[in-house]
């Protein structure tokens, strides 16, 4: 092990200073030290030590004191890298310059006058480097929250009033709006003295009446009269005066700088967020975001202790929302239920991404299932999106970006609802609408929300929903709200039986015959009941040719890897072969099949003498060693009723070596752009994860070409079978961990839920 400054030895192993994390042994010590973490604090600890070096501590200077008056002041000493200027109050300025020698010069010197004001300046002070991580949510913090919102909610007297009560400890307060109204106002006036004309316009669940308690704050740069008065500007066959426009106003250095016509989005964000930088007091961190799938400027505020995005591209956000606003003032029940079925959501861990993007389920997505259930119910208790169409006057139509966004303005244009029903009774509705809802053809497909849909609704039924407790117990959404556990608890707080780690690792593959290709549809459609060991044939087929090809996954035995998984410490690590209950395959109960002997073919095998074998053998398979060929499952001969017929079904066993799930998108974008390819010029560019097969091989090929010295990351097994009858054919994939020494499993499978099904149809389609 090198020795290194930033690592000390502790009782336990070693201690990182710099990234404040402890590490058990030498080997851990060298990995971290030369891991991207470690590697980026040290740059950015070199380039700010390097800024304190070159910079100088300014003061004297007046409040309307411009940096670019210090910059001309300051360069007849060198070249000037930035000036930081103080927002609050104006009276100091940090000097950065090019080169450390001319921050000696600078300092030599013992006298500075500019326009006629003394300036004083000393070295800037360095301070410690310190590293602020980003807080992880408080396990304690909210399970208080949780006791103190449920004592409220169980002096409540009715379902109904719990509900709005629950609206109330959780929807934005009076002073968290007027506090956003203020910063709006305020960024309003910056910004027209750089940008005339400009307008900022919040959007999102600041106003759409869903905000929570520090919840974000989107805003919307609108520069469409910002263009228009530039254009004006230069093309005035009279102008008033130089660099003034006809109406009187000047137009500033930084719109002079900038054609708002042909500037890029990039250009146009590098600006405001200088604009955001350097005049706007209270915001700090601010970041520009060329790149990302929306581009903004990313800012937080000190005092409101909020975080905000900017864009300059989102009409069709602004649209919706007031779609939303609409639909909250055409009835007062979908607030109350929306923010109970998100909370619940939460609680259940099905919803709730804390650092961002991620696997769950974010407040966007289930208010607008909510509001499907409620177009739903007869009668409706929302109009649809064609009946609200319909209601518009032409004075209201509206088109933005290829999409019909028609609707009333005003709520009295709408016919009220002739539903009656109360809150208390649209929940347990909702519960029970989505416990049986047709999740196959979605983008939602984890089983976990329609179990937790199930149990919901059957609490719902229940006296403990329905009533009040008169001795005192926990009622109502209190028992709904219980939070789920590892071992699977669910609604009210009760144990369910063997699925709690279980369910997040079960994939499903639904058969759809209209994604094959004729030939196949035809071949299919004459081998009557047999077509489902035909169909989950070329699944298997596609399925191996994904992990193997595509993601480059390589064989393995599970024998390798024995005992690796400590099962009693690792939450993700899930038996997926244990017993379960048996599903109905094909009308009649059908445990899993078991394992091939090593020996077996490829093919699906059929226990059953003189039964056909299915078209797909072992020669259609892809290539691998005859040691680590792919076991498949058989079920074992069992004692049956008359014409059972056992479900076809296959197991792998897989090592990856790379992170092959993470960036592809970012790698996909630049693949694309190498090519010349811009975001809607093909169908490549637009097609999702999973969509592209040949791009994706490429997307592969390009992560693991960086990682020339490749490890094991993660190695699992994949067991699948044919469930559902005629009507419902579908295969489950379940995944087992084996080997997850650095927790990367769960990032894993959570990338494989959408990529793998995308990715298997299109190659069935082929």
């Amino acid at each position: 092990m090198e020795a290194h400054t930033d690592i000390q030895t502790t009782q336990k192993g070693f201690r990182c200073t710099l990234c404040d994390v402890n590490l058990p042994n030498e080997p851990t010590v060298d990995a971290h030290v030369k891991g991207r973490k470690h590697q980026n604090l040290f740059r950015l600890r070199e380039t700010r030590k390097r800024q304190v070096q070159n910079s100088v501590f300014v003061s004297g200077i007046k409040p309307n004191t411009l940096s670019t008056q210090l910059i001309e002041y300051f360069e007849q000493f060198g070249p000037v890298q930035d000036v930081i200027m103080d927002k609050e109050k104006g009276s100091y300025a940090i000097v950065e310059f090019e080169e450390q020698a001319s921050t000696a010069a600078a300092l030599h010197r013992t006298e500075h006058v500019m326009n006629g004001l003394k300036l004083r300046i000393k070295p800037r002070e360095s301070k410690e480097f310190k590293v602020v991580l980003k807080k992880k949510q408080d396990g304690k913090n909210s399970q208080v929250n949780l006791d103190a919102l449920s004592q409220e909610l169980c002096r409540a007297a009715s379902v109904n009033e719990q509900m709005l009560r629950v609206v109330e400890s959780f929807q934005l307060n009076e002073n968290e709006r007027n506090g956003r109204e203020l910063l709006v106002k305020l960024l309003q006036e910056v910004f027209m003295e750089f940008l005339p004309d400009c307008e900022i316009v919040p959007f999102g669940s600041t106003v759409n009446t869903f905000g929570v308690h520090s919840c974000d704050m989107d805003l919307f740069l609108d520069l469409e009269k910002t263009r228009t008065f530039q254009a004006r500007s230069k093309t005035a066959s009279e102008p008033t005066g130089e660099g003034q426009s006809e109406d009187g106003r000047s137009e500033d250095s930084i719109l002079s700088d900038i054609d708002l016509t042909t500037a890029t989005p990039a250009e146009v964000l590098e600006l405001v967020a200088a604009v955001l930088r350097k005049c706007v007091p209270g915001v700090h961190k601010v970041q520009a975001l060329p790149t990302a799938r929306l581009p903004v400027v990313k800012f937080s505020h000190r005092n409101l202790n909020l975080h905000g995005d900017i864009s300059i591209k989102n009409r069709l956000a602004l649209r919706n929302t007031r779609f939303l606003q609409l639909c909250s003032e055409l009835d007062s029940r979908l607030r109350p239920l929306v923010f109970t079925v998100r909370f619940w959501a939460k609680q259940k861990q099905l919803a709730g991404n804390p650092f961002g993007g991620g696997p769950l389920l974010n407040n966007y997505a289930l208010t607008l299932m909510v509001m499907f259930f409620l177009q739903n119910r007869d009668p409706p208790v929302l109009p649809s999106v064609d009946q609200l169409k319909n209601m518009a006057c032409e004075e209201e139509e509206c088109v933005i970006e290829g999409w019909d966004c028609t609707f009333p303005s005003q709520p009295i244009a709408v016919p009220p609802s002739k539903n009656t029903e109360d809150l208390c009774t649209l929940l347990a509705a909702f519960f029970s609408f989505y416990a049986t809802f047709d999740f196959s053809a979605s983008v939602l497909r984890d089983k976990s929300f329609q179990r937790e849909c199930a149990d919901a609704e059957k609490y719902c039924r229940s006296l403990q929903y329905q009533r009040k407790s008169s001795k005192g117990k926990s009622w109502g959404l209190v028992r709904l709200f219980a939070p789920s556990c590892p071992t699977g608890a669910g609604a009210g707080g009760r144990q369910g039986q063997g699925e709690g780690k279980e369910r997040h690792l079960e994939l499903s593959l639904p058969f759809r015959l209209a994604a094959l290709p004729d030939a196949v549809q035809r071949r299919l459609g004459t081998a009557g009941e047999r077509f489902r060991e035909q169909w989950f044939a070329m699944v298997r087929l596609a399925v191996e040719t994904v992990f193997q090809e595509v993601l480059g996954c390589s064989p393995a035995q599970e024998e390798e890897f024995e005992g690796q998984m400590d099962t009693s410490t690792s939450s993700d690590a899930v038996a997926m072969d244990t017993a379960k209950e048996p599903e109905e395959v094909g009308g009649h109960d059908q445990t899993e099949g078991v394992a091939a002997p090593s020996g077996s073919s490829g093919g699906v095998v059929s226990p059953q003498a003189g039964q056909k074998r299915p078209f797909a053998s072992a020669e259609t398979s892809p290539v691998s060693p005859q040691e680590k060929r792919q076991k498949l499952c058989a079920a074992e001969d069992e004692e049956e009723d008359e014409g059972a017929e056992p479900a076809p079904s296959a197991s792998w066993c897989w090592l990856q070596r790379h992170p092959v799930w993470a960036g592809r998108r970012k790698v996909r974008r630049d693949l694309l752009k190498a090519r010349g390819v811009t975001g809607g010029g093909s169908a490549e560019a637009s097609q999702p994860d999973g969509g592209g097969v040949e791009m994706e091989l490429q997307v592969t090929r390009h992560i693991t070409a960086k990682e020339p010295d490749p490890h094991d990351l993660v190695a699992f097994k994949v067991g699948a079978q044919v469930v559902g009858g005629s009507e419902n054919t579908r295969a489950v994939l379940r995944f087992t961990p084996l080997c997850d020494q650095k927790g990367h499993f769960q990032d894993f499978f959570h990338f494989l839920e959408i990529f793998l099904p995308k990715t298997t149809e299109a190659f069935l389609g082929k």
